[in-house]
């Protein structure tokens, strides 16, 4: 069995989500006179690959340290969505079961393609990493009711599309762009396709379900597009926690990583060590334009 990570790097240079306390680093001892090196570190916990606990949005909901590594490591799909969305987009149920299997009870991974904006990447652009990024509707919400999925994971800012989302307030000027790509695919503008009803719904209206989520997932994502994988999440053991900075993977037999690592080596990577460069044409234009 061998781990493809799929967690973005930590560091100073890591965008929190909007307004969160982003990661602060400083040395409180050195090796002379103090024979260690110590650091203090100072954040939020939603930064960089993160899950998002229960009680992140519902106060009797299980905190971090309850959740059963059953629940956090099992079966479950990398879906790739990225030929079918773009900036602002909503994405449904059938576009992921059109492109996958996905089983009741599975973890499912959303691949939108968006973690080429990622500070990490050499197309990093933060704004549309955070504001542009498609999300779903409630429609794809009791979907994964349904399914009964145990967790759900995207390479994006938010679960939920950024527009609904207290970021449509904070960035009007995207909130512009966006209203006009609404009223030209749905006919509505944000007002009434997101209607306060459903303000934020893959956190309030999931969370009570005990379907939670993770954001900001990255790393190697690129090798296992529309694949089924053992997948893991490794948050901190944290009482209390209303959400953790985590570790994500995927775990496949040794012949398969064999396989992904030759895929890996034709491909361009990041100064992080990880596949860079989007691997659809539409996202290969997207990054020729910037």
């Amino acid at each position: 069995m061998k781990i493809i990570d799929l967690t973005i790097p930590l560091g100073i240079g890591t965008p929190p989500w909007p307004t969160y306390e982003p990661l602060q680093v400083k040395y409180f001892k050195r090796l002379a006179p103090n024979g260690a090196n110590g650091q203090v570190l100072t954040h939020s916990n939603h930064l960089g690959t993160h899950l998002d606990g229960e009680i992140h949005f519902y106060t009797p909901g299980k905190d971090i340290a309850s959740l059963d590594m059953d629940f956090l490591v099992h079966e479950g799909v990398v879906v790739d969505l990225s030929d079918c969305t773009e900036d602002y987009d909503v994405y449904t149920s059938k576009q992921v079961e059109e492109r996958v299997e996905v089983k009741e009870g599975d973890i499912l991974i959303i691949h939108t393609g968006y973690h080429h904006y990622g500070w990490d990447q050499p197309t990093a652009d933060e704004v549309r990493y955070m504001v542009k990024h498609p999300g779903p509707d409630r429609e794809f919400a009791e979907w994964a009711k349904r399914k009964k999925l145990r967790w759900i994971g995207v390479d994006c800012g938010s679960a939920d599309h950024p527009m609904n989302t207290i970021i449509r307030n904070w960035m009007p000027r995207q909130a512009k762009e966006a209203e006009a790509f609404f009223k030209k695919k749905f006919g509505k503008n944000l007002e009434e396709f997101f209607t306060d009803d459903k303000y934020q719904l893959m956190h309030i209206e999931m969370f009570d379900h005990g379907i939670i989520h993770a954001e900001c997932v990255g790393g190697d994502i690129d090798l296992l597009l529309n694949q089924r994988v053992t997948i893991g999440c490794f948050p901190w053991r944290f009482v209390d926690g209303e959400s953790s900075i985590s570790r994500i993977v995927a775990m496949v037999d040794d012949e398969k990583y064999d396989e992904l690592m030759k895929k890996k080596e034709k491909a361009k990577l990041t100064k992080f060590g990880d596949v860079a460069g989007a691997l659809n044409p539409w996202l290969h234009e997207e990054a020729r334009k910037k």
